[in-house]
């Protein structure tokens, strides 16, 4: 027994040594794709749903008119798998992972193996800015690749090699002439005269509409033009600091540093994902998903005091019946708190187009889709809002722009069996009219035309109403918006409607506290609702 366990231990300890590497990178994958998949799912779909990857040449030959747009082709089709959340966590984090596997070719000092993590640890932690792009860890992989598969190549080979690479993954290919330099001698400092002519040509011939800012820095990896984030400079420079780092003589301590600062920075890339911009996107992604019981208990954890948390917890509150009872539970913005008005950007409306769509107030519905939909400000389009705008259109019987929105679509991989199906419905209004959801938002809708008119929102929520008195959650919304208006009055006026109308067995928990304040004349101690007109009248 001695004898086996003397053997057995030199042994076990060999096959550790030859697989630790191995173990420690597929550990990585495994930890970067529970990261996607259960921390921030919503995220994947927050991507998703700003772009429509259509699978048509043209939109492929569209992509590669500007530089980096294979990239950001290649990031787009990555990104509409997210629609389906763990497959698309899946994908993302073997293009992560295989960040590492790169960088620890291009080090290509075994002793250094831990610090390949870095990299794609710092990328994770720059994707906690949701404007980012999966175009940009494309390119980087592309650099890298490339770096390796011409790095033995003769140096005058760059000369084509360098514009071609620039237009196929932008301004990283900068990176990829710095491992060349560093990785291959001083004669591959000439590829420096190529990639400089290639943006000068870009920016002069090709691209003469665009700012040089955007030529230089690459607009493809971030979805706001004219802007980037800083640790977009870091990453790259990062990369080339370590391939020189790796040249040095490697001491056992070092091992100890490497983890040190591995760890380091995977708890600082956790942690930047823990934030009020985060609460915000997971309760969009839980309203697109009409998961209104999650919403309202992530509310009672915590509620960012913002009026984008306020319209989404109404509407699960209005869509579980319980905004008469807990509306003031929960932070109130303002008059803005049920409907946002009309902003152009890309994410304030969602809640409000939803709640449209769910009232049954189908062409506002559309209106503000739209509005978001062109408020993308890299020019892309949405699959989310495309759908729902299809939707409408389809509910207003509106048949022909509705079968174009379809045919985008249909070019599409995850909407494509959605959209070829709902096409079944177009001009059989007995089709949908039998439709459970379609046929019912055609009964909600208004049944007269008028112009609409934000500050008096409170009336067509009650205008609504009295075309379908089924609609309770229209008259939820009408009397929350006078409350919220601080229009008592009219409120008291009201009411009877509630008590006609609004199912209750007995008066809601709100309602009882806002009569209290009459009937005392605002002398009530405690009260959620003089609480709100305190505010209100103090910020107006």
């Amino acid at each position: 027994m001695r004898s086996f366990i003397r053997n057995f231990v030199p042994i076990m300890r060999s096959v550790i040594s030859r697989y630790r590497k191995a173990a420690l990178s597929l550990l990585f994958l495994t930890a970067l794709y529970l990261f996607w998949w259960l921390r921030v799912p919503f995220l994947l779909s927050y991507h998703e749903q700003y772009q429509l990857f259509l699978f048509t040449a043209d939109y492929l030959c569209q992509a590669l008119r500007i530089p980096g747009g294979m990239a950001a082709w290649m990031g787009e089709m990555v990104g509409q798998f997210f629609y389906v959340e763990w497959l698309g966590a899946l994908l993302l984090a073997v293009l992560l992972w295989l960040l590492h596997v790169l960088t620890a070719r291009v080090l290509h000092s075994g002793k250094w193996f831990l610090l390949s993590f870095i990299p794609p640890v710092l990328v994770v932690w720059m994707m906690a800015d949701e404007s980012v792009l999966l175009a940009y860890p494309v390119a980087m992989a592309g650099a890298l690749g490339c770096h390796l598969l011409t790095k033995k190549w003769h140096w005058l080979t760059d000369l084509a090699v360098v514009p071609l690479l620039y237009w196929l993954i932008g301004p990283m290919v900068w990176l990829y002439v710095a491992l060349q330099v560093v990785g291959s001698g001083w004669k591959r400092l000439f590829a420096v005269v190529p990639a400089a002519a290639a943006q000068w040509a870009a920016y002069s011939f090709f691209l003469p509409e665009w700012q040089l800012y955007s030529v230089l820095t690459g607009w493809v990896y971030y979805r706001i033009p004219l802007q980037v984030n800083p640790m977009m400079w870091i990453v790259p420079l990062v990369v080339l600091a370590l391939t020189l780092l790796s040249r040095l003589k490697h001491k056992p301590w070092l091992v100890a540093c490497e983890g040190a600062v591995d760890v380091a920075l995977i708890c600082l890339a956790w942690s930047a994902f823990s934030n009020e911009k985060m609460l915000l996107i997971e309760q969009d992604w839980l309203v697109r998903n009409e998961q209104w019981d999650k919403v309202i208990d992530r509310a009672e954890e915590h509620q960012v005091k913002d009026p984008f948390s306020a319209q989404c917890v109404n509407l699960a509150l209005a869509k579980k019946r319980l905004l008469a009872d807990r509306m003031f539970d929960f932070y109130q913005s303002g008059r803005e708190a049920l409907i946002m008005p009309r902003t152009r950007d890309l994410t304030s409306m969602l809640p409000s187009a939803e709640a449209f769509w769910h009232l049954g107030m189908v062409n506002s519905a559309q209106r503000y889709m739209f509005d978001t939909q062109e408020s993308i400000l890299n020019a892309k389009k949405s699959g989310r809002c495309t759908k729902r705008i299809a939707e409408c259109m389809i509910v207003n019987g509106h048949y022909k722009p509705a079968a174009k929105q379809l045919g985008l679509l249909k070019h599409s991989l995850f909407y494509r069996q959605w959209a070829k199906e709902a096409e079944t419905y177009l001009g059989k209004e007995d089709k949908i009219n039998a439709h459970p959801v379609w046929g019912k938002m055609r009964k909600l809708r208004y049944k007269n035309d008028f112009l609409y008119n934000y500050d008096e929102i409170d009336k067509m929520f009650g205008q609504l109403f009295i075309g379908n008195t089924d609609n309770k959650m229209a008259l939820d919304y009408m009397l929350a918006q006078m409350l919220l208006n601080g229009n008592v009055p009219a409120f008291s006026q009201y009411l009877a409607w509630a008590q006609q109308y609004g199912g209750y067995r007995s008066m809601p928990l709100v309602y009882q506290d806002v009569v209290n304040c009459i009937r005392q004349n605002g002398q009530v101690q405690g009260s959620p609702y003089l609480n709100y007109l305190q505010r209100l009248r103090s910020n107006p």
